[in-house]
């Protein structure tokens, strides 16, 4: 498969789009899967593809934010350990079942994440006593969110993010900062399945991490110097978008309904 010099300067800034997005609130690939597939890559591949390009993203973002002392990697070795597993076991597992049913729940999901950010009066200020211990939240959530993305993906930063914010009742700055140690950690996991499968197109996908990893490195700035008054609102944004785009991929009727009615 042959790709233009044009299309694979498209590709380089929505990945650089995508990742500054992503390093700041999740659901990049919500820019970077639609622009894989127009270019005419089949659906496993893109999916592949994008994980190779998206590793790159999460491990700018991840090197930023543990150089400038907002994570420290020691700390987070068991839900690293477990979303590892985790996401592994969904890359495997999705191989031989249908991701259909947790198509249908997800944008349910991705809406009651927005609605808690944009209403819950002290999301995002930290402080509280964590629901969970170190131990119980990395089986718990680094297994269950981890698994999730190497299944399906979509909404992995909000809901890691989410249940740093409630669960371990983390600021919404350390909370974005160790979701992308945990993204890039699922990220990696898939990846290594995928390329044992031969599914990544290699030149579009180190293109694509190329403008991936510049864009996660200037969104992890943004986080690091505008914190939670920018971060609160994108979550919100960026779930009821995802949320949105899912259900209308579930639902094309509806498209076909609403302009009936124009």
């Amino acid at each position: 498969m042959e790709f233009s010099l044009e299309m694979m300067a498209a590709l380089f800034f929505v990945a650089s789009l995508a990742g500054f997005i992503d390093a700041l609130a999740g659901g990049g690939g919500m820019l970077t899967v639609p622009a894989l597939l127009a270019a005419g890559i089949p659906p496993a591949q893109a999916l592949a593809t994008n994980k190779l390009q998206s590793s790159f993203g999460s491990f700018s973002a991840t090197l930023y934010f543990v150089r400038n002392g907002l994570v420290k990697l020691k700390d987070m070795r068991l839900a690293i350990l477990c979303t590892f597993v985790g996401s592994a076991a969904g890359a495997l597992l999705v191989q031989y079942m249908d991701a259909g049913t947790l198509t249908k729940v997800i944008p349910a999901l991705l809406v009651a994440i927005a609605l808690y950010f944009l209403f819950a009066p002290e999301t995002g200020e930290g402080g509280g006593k964590p629901k969970l211990n170190e131990v119980g939240f990395a089986l718990t959530v680094g297994t269950g969110i981890g698994f999730y993305d190497g299944f399906f993906g979509p909404g992995t930063g909000s809901l890691f993010a989410v249940c740093f914010v409630v669960i371990a009742q983390l600021g919404i700055v350390e909370a974005t900062a160790k979701t992308k140690v945990l993204n890039f950690t699922s990220n990696i996991a898939a990846l290594l399945f995928f390329i044992f499968a031969g599914l990544p197109i290699w030149e579009i996908g180190l293109i694509m991490a190329l403008g991936g990893f510049i864009g996660a490195r200037l969104g992890a700035k943004v986080v690091v110097t505008k914190g939670r008054k920018l971060i609160r609102p994108l979550v919100v944004m960026v779930s009821m978008v995802m949320a949105v785009k899912l259900l209308v991929e579930q639902n094309p009727h509806w498209i076909d309904t609403i302009v009936s009615y124009v």
